[in-house]
């Protein structure tokens, strides 16, 4: 279960400042091991997630890995440990790692 904004807000803008990002209502206070791969809520856990740069809402470029990534464990291409560990190491090389195919295009 998603923890509510009011819970969340602020630990969001510590974040942001760490990470040198200014606020942007299109930026997600994500999970970095999302939920549906067994991440949890914990705030060492959840990471500004910037957007595209035209984006319009919150739909974030690293979602549809995180779908393609739970699709791939559930019908056991891959383990979730590998899904985990490959989604934490970095998203935007995730399915390449894993020898899936690109839901994004890259």
């Amino acid at each position: 279960m998603r923890p509510p904004a009011s819970n969340t807000g602020r630990f969001k803008h510590e974040s942001l400042l760490e990470y040198g990002m200014a606020y942007s209502k299109t930026a997600e206070y994500d999970h970095l091991v999302s939920l549906e791969l067994g991440g949890t809520n914990s705030v060492s856990n959840l990471w500004p997630e910037p957007n595209a740069a035209a984006a319009k809402g919150v739909n974030n470029p690293k979602d549809p890995v995180e779908n393609a990534l739970n699709q791939a464990v559930c019908t056991h291409k891959v383990t979730l440990a590998a899904a985990q560990q490959a989604i934490a190491a970095d998203w935007t090389t995730a399915e390449r790692v894993l020898g899936l195919p690109s839901s994004t295009g890259r």
